[in-house]
């Protein structure tokens, strides 16, 4: 899953280092839109403005948690 999710994202956002532990810090307000319209539509999980937090966008690993919790809480 984090393979896959690096992989749109790197595809969507160019310019950010994934690899980065302040990856928050680096994503304007269309970009984080952009990952969540992306990772719902890839995962089928609903994302909302309340999961747009400085420690669910952290990291690639935290954007990954974020997308495991949300697919067994709505699965």
């Amino acid at each position: 899953m984090k393979q896959r999710i690096r992989a749109i994202l790197e595809d969507a956002l160019p310019l950010a280092d994934l690899d980065s532990d302040f990856l928050f810090a680096e994503l304007s307000s269309l970009d984080i839109t952009t990952v969540m319209m992306l990772l719902s539509e890839e995962y089928h999980i609903t994302l909302d403005s309340t999961d747009v937090t400085p420690k669910n966008f952290m990291s690639l690993d935290a954007i990954v948690n974020l997308v495991k919790g949300k697919m067994e809480a709505e699965g």
